[in-house]
């Protein structure tokens, strides 16, 4: 698998929650590209947490709706909006946890539509929530005036033992 550049990097004023790298108070998600699949590997950490050492759900379906947007910026290179996200929480995420993995792929496309499915799955591999998200994708022109120019892969091919090791 390989890094996806990311495409508002050095964008001045790019803060989102879910990829910014530089949002401190975010869960600064970096992402992979696996085949059809779009990967993400993110340590839990304590300032996210819902119960005591229990990951927020609302974190869970941010992470899950963040992922779904990269298959987008990827798979069809524009970008979109969510119009509808139906999560399913299934088992809880400690937030002592090494790390947890994400995955996303495209279901089905109808012209603008696109339905994406997502898992999140803790560091046993067992699937802790899932979403299937709606996205209404844009034009190419307006996904240019989002600033939007290409979702492309850099540096080398990694493994997700890799990818893992350097959190």
């Amino acid at each position: 698998m390989r890094k996806l550049l990311n495409p508002w990097k050095d964008l001045e004023g790019y803060n989102c929650f879910g990829c910014a790298p530089g949002n401190a108070a975010g869960v600064r998600m970096e992402f992979y590209e696996d085949g059809e699949e779009i990967v993400s590997v993110w340590k839990p950490e304590s300032q996210f947490q819902g119960w005591l050492n229990t990951l927020h759900g609302g974190i869970h379906s941010v992470m899950l709706d963040e992922i779904c947007a990269w298959v987008v910026l990827r798979k069809l290179q524009t970008t979109g909006v969510t119009s509808k996200m139906e999560t399913r929480f299934r088992k809880a995420v400690s937030t002592e946890d090494d790390y947890v993995i994400l995955r996303a792929w495209i279901v089905e496309q109808r012209r603008n539509l696109v339905q994406i499915k997502a898992e999140l799955r803790n560091q046993q591999g067992e699937v802790c929530s899932e979403a299937v998200c709606q996205y209404f994708t844009f034009p190419p022109e307006k996904a240019r005036e989002m600033y939007f120019r290409e979702c492309s892969p850099i540096g080398d091919e990694v493994t997700l033992e890799q990818v893992i090791a350097a959190l």
